[in-house]
């Protein structure tokens, strides 16, 4: 079993929690087909299960069970090799809610809560249960940096540390 998938079931285990951080709200009228596909991770704050990666890739596809199959993929520079993560998402609320809860270790979940995203959906920000969980998504491996000011600014104002945010870079093949 790869190590990236242990450490995420870890804390998913001891973190357990579908709940919602103070000061955020997910978008609503969220639309799981157009949030389908690939995703490049820009930033996130540090945790033990993407440390040492690179290159972090998120899939979501659509289940016939409605079920979202997640796939996470990461470059370990440790270890000179891929690192895959398999896990299954579904909404804790309603279908056009930007909050459902995410497991690579069932049965436990963790909160993945989509706050902030474009019409385009082109790019999202995430939290997990807490202020500790915190992504930047794009659809591009190398978004304009007005987005990472944005997301920077967003993220201040809704009190996440974002002076220890990470972030990956991504191969250019």
């Amino acid at each position: 079993m790869k190590i990236f998938l242990i450490f995420w079931g870890i804390v998913i285990s001891l973190s357990g929690c579908t709940g919602i951080p103070n000061g955020i709200k997910p978008v609503k009228n969220f639309d799981l087909k157009k949030y389908a596909g690939k995703w490049y991770e820009i930033a996130r704050l540090d945790h033990s299960f993407e440390r040492g990666l690179q290159s972090i890739t998120a899939e979501y596809m659509i289940k016939p069970n409605g079920e979202v199959s997640v796939i996470n993929r990461g470059y370990s520079t440790k270890h000179d090799e891929w690192q895959d993560a398999n896990g299954v998402a579904s909404f804790v609320e309603s279908d056009d809610l930007g909050y459902l809860k995410v497991s690579f270790f069932r049965p436990f979940y963790g909160s993945y809560i989509v706050f902030e995203l474009d019409e385009d959906y082109q790019y999202a920000f995430v939290s997990g249960p807490n202020k500790s969980y915190l992504w930047l998504l794009s659809r591009e491996p190398n978004p304009p940096k007005e987005l990472i000011y944005k997301f920077k600014k967003i993220s201040t104002e809704l009190g996440f540390d974002v002076d220890e945010l990470i972030f990956p870079t991504h191969d250019s093949s």
